[in-house]
């Protein structure tokens, strides 16, 4: 399961968004700034305050990083 913990003004979170529709990985989409309990829980995943974070099945990715993410996806 892919898990994106994003908010709703930040160009990187969009980025990443549509970066895993366009490669048909289905994901979870976090709203940080509406969920408290989320924001806590990818603060303790991640240690970063900072959006977006992505689980990508229990692998942390911080930030909008397209060789790591190309590098799970295969």
């Amino acid at each position: 399961m892919v898990i994106v913990y994003s908010t709703p003004t930040c160009p990187y979170c969009s980025m990443v968004k549509e970066y895993l529709k366009n490669k048909n990985i289905p994901f979870s989409d976090i709203d940080v700034s509406q969920n408290i309990t989320a924001a806590e829980e990818m603060i303790r995943k991640s240690g970063q305050s900072g959006v977006p974070v992505i689980d990508f099945n229990g692998q942390i990715v911080i930030g909008f990083d397209r060789s790591k993410l190309d590098k799970l996806i295969k």
